[in-house]
């Protein structure tokens, strides 16, 4: 159950590292607390695919004790300059390792699975990590939408990638990110709203929420297509 991570190269990871919530992000993040505190009630978080740890502190700042754990060594490197005090942890491509069972009231994956690249993979870690649930807990999936391979946006450009349209689930697409000096492609899943339905069933997950953040006019950002298009779907889960 392999899969490859575009960020696991230190170039890479020391560009995303510096990341906040700049632009067309800031939609990903902004309605998770209200999210979070409709469907949770414990304050023990798991960030799975953490990255450099900006959704890690971000749950963390929400008052949940989190563990974060990713495949990329030189984006927990990163995490550990940022979070000193944090719990980061390397996992395996074959699995979360050592974490104990059951324990966790969140699980948060926050654009891990754009990069999963097939439907069996997707399954197998969904019910991994269904398995470190806390009874009552829940998982949050934040994916990009197929829309945002397809469109302009305050923080990506996708114009040299026409061939996205054409792209259908479980497809590679690719994108610019336009908000660090990095500029090199990154390259990702697509994987629609029926496709991840369909995993859910197979993963013998409960979907509760589908939430897909729109911008909205006077927010302190320069929206391009943000305020008609959804660029992410938040999906809220539970063992069903």
């Amino acid at each position: 159950m392999t899969f490859s991570n575009v960020y696991e190269d230190t170039r890479r990871a020391e560009a995303y590292a510096g990341l906040e919530f700049p632009g067309t992000y800031y939609l990903a993040f902004r309605d998770l607390p209200k999210i979070i505190s409709e469907h949770i009630t414990g304050n023990k978080a798991l960030d799975f695919g953490c990255g450099a740890g900006r959704s890690t502190r971000f749950i963390k700042q929400l008052g949940f004790d989190t563990v974060g754990v990713d495949i990329a060594a030189d984006m927990l490197e990163q995490a550990r300059m940022r979070d000193k005090d944090g719990k980061y942890l390397l996992s395996k491509e074959d699995g979360l390792g050592e974490l104990p069972h059951s324990d966790f009231d969140l699980v948060l994956s926050a654009f891990t699975f754009d990069n999963i690249p097939t439907r069996e993979q997707k399954v197998i870690y969904f019910r991994e990590l269904a398995e470190h649930l806390a009874d009552g807990g829940i998982i949050i999936n934040l994916v990009s939408s197929p829309e945002i391979y397809t469109h302009e946006w305050a923080s990506f450009t996708t114009k040299d990638f026409p061939e996205n349209r054409l792209a259908k689930s479980g497809d590679r697409v690719k994108i610019i990110m336009t908000d660090v000096e990095d500029r090199r492609p990154v390259e990702d899943v697509l994987w629609a709203d029926d496709a991840y339905r369909e995993v859910y069933e197979l993963a013998r997950l409960k979907l509760l929420v589908t939430h897909k953040p729109l911008a909205v006019k006077g927010e302190v950002h320069d929206w391009v297509s943000e305020t008609k298009i959804a660029p992410w779907v938040i999906y809220v889960l539970s063992m069903a």
